[in-house]
């Protein structure tokens, strides 16, 4: 386990002041952190304040720039070997951190996984869903693509930075690079409660996001994962339909051959690919 004085909390916070410093507070009751770092990502209302008066080190971005730039400037600015993430809305439990942290070496990246009883039924599904279809991709079961609170070795942390977006996706496309760039990944089962305040993530748009990052990760690391299936289903669909023209009709259509066609030019697409992101590992 890490020692608690290696240990840097990270807090990405906006208009957070109903439970940011209820937060604080709870967290260095958790343990004896090497600090507790509040990124105030340009709030509206006493956010800074507050989580100064508990003891937090606060770091102010001068506009709002997103939930991952918050993170992202988090990372840079922590002091610890190791970082632990949290939301600012109070929703993770700090009694939680220590088993969060405990497998961080052992790990690269430990992720604290809600039960599907602790969300909304709605997100729940969408959840699911995301983990199945990322499980698949990455070849590794996922527990939770989705949750904010986990722990991590910086030096690690600080690879990713460059992938991740600035918005509230960083905990989907960081748990992807870090598997599929090798590194060890696990799964604690963690208590989540009700945030305060509205949340801000969309299910309809953000989920549409959530998609494209696992598509667009898994391109970047393993683009056969994604292009051989495609390759596959046009091959398949332009040989029946060639196969049920020629029955019926006694001629190969046009529309089956450009199937073919494109099942081949796909595929070679994602063997080009392939090298391509084979070579980058290397370097």
């Amino acid at each position: 386990m890490a020692e608690a004085g290696t240990v840097s909390v990270v807090i990405p916070a906006y208009n957070e002041e109903d439970a940011i410093g209820a937060l604080v507070a709870a967290v260095r009751k958790a343990g004896s952190w090497g600090e507790v770092l509040v990124v105030d990502d340009a709030s509206r209302d006493r956010t800074a304040e507050r989580a100064e008066a508990a003891g937090a080190r606060v770091v102010r971005h001068p506009y709002n720039k997103g939930n991952g730039a918050a993170v992202k400037t988090g990372v840079r600015e922590a002091r610890g070997d190791v970082v632990v993430l949290m939301d600012g809305d109070g929703q993770h439990d700090p009694a939680d951190m220590p088993r969060v942290v405990e497998p961080v070496g052992v790990y690269d990246l430990v992720i604290g996984a809600r039960a599907a009883a602790d969300q909304a039924p709605v997100r729940a599904l969408g959840n699911a869903v995301f983990n199945g279809l990322a499980s698949w991709l990455t070849g590794r079961p996922i527990a939770d693509l989705t949750s904010g609170f986990r722990a991590a070795r910086r030096d690690r942390m600080l690879e990713v930075l460059p992938l991740l977006p600035n918005g509230f996706s960083y905990p989907t496309t960081s748990c992807l690079a870090f598997l599929k760039a090798g590194h060890s990944v696990a799964f604690v089962s963690v208590k989540a409660r009700a945030g305060t305040g509205r949340s801000k993530i969309r299910v309809a748009r953000d989920g549409v996001r959530f998609l494209l990052i696992i598509l667009k990760i898994v391109t970047v690391y393993s683009p056969l994962k994604i292009f051989f299936p495609l390759s596959a289903a046009a091959l398949l669909l332009g040989l029946a339909y060639g196969v049920w023209n020629v029955v019926r009709f006694g001629k190969i259509p046009m529309g089956s051959a450009l199937l073919i066609q494109l099942a081949v030019v796909v595929f070679l697409f994602g063997l080009i690919s392939e090298q391509i992101a084979a070579g980058q590992e290397r370097k």
